[in-house]
């Protein structure tokens, strides 16, 4: 079948302050978005899964442009998600074709990454935007890791498209305060806590 990939888009936000005091280092996060054909559009196709593995390299491809262009090593990466919007011929499910390919892929790439990579998935019009869940890498409970990023391309996706994206930062939110599970304190190392 094949992937036949339209384009790749990339973004990159640093923080040096979110109305506190400025950060002795800025955070930094970003996600990065690849909008395919959906060879599955218009019709239903009761076996899906097989495509997941037309699109690991997409996965890593994507995974490692990010790193580059939030300008870090795979190793610092702290938190991380994925997401995806079907263009308005396809179905949610064909943005679950993602988890595989798109999960795997960074956890691949970063290394020690105990954690699930969270998730969110829609059917949506051209310009629709998707808010990309993020969490810690190693530990779901890190609550100041608990964040989101916003994703759009104006032009994807068309309807018969797909928009796969990942995130990825450097830390939690800039002036975290809000108590539970520090990063520093992960001790079971089983991916929650």
């Amino acid at each position: 079948m094949g992937v036949k990939l339209r384009k790749i888009v990339t973004y990159v936000e640093t923080t040096h302050h979110d109305g506190g005091p400025v950060r002795a280092i800025p955070a930094r996060k970003g996600w990065v978005a690849a909008i395919i054909h959906n060879p599955f559009a218009g019709r239903y196709e009761p076996d899906l899964q097989g495509y997941m593995d037309e699109l690991k390299p997409l996965g890593l491809e994507c995974s490692t442009r990010l790193c580059a262009a939030i300008g870090i090593k795979p190793a610092e990466v702290e938190a991380y998600g994925k997401g995806a919007i079907v263009g308005v011929a396809g179905e949610v499910e064909h943005g679950a074709l993602w988890h595989v390919p798109g999960g795997y892929a960074m956890r691949e790439l970063i290394g020690q990454a105990l954690a699930i990579v969270p998730s969110a998935a829609k059917v949506a019009a051209m310009g629709s935007a998707i808010d990309l869940p993020i969490h810690h890498k190693d530990a779901a409970y890190v609550r100041s890791h608990f964040d989101a990023i916003t994703c759009v391309v104006p032009d994807a996706p068309r309807p018969d498209e797909i928009l796969f994206a990942l995130c990825m930062s450097t830390g939690g939110r800039p002036h975290a305060r809000m108590g539970g599970l520090e990063a520093s304190a992960i001790t079971k190392w089983d991916g929650q806590r």
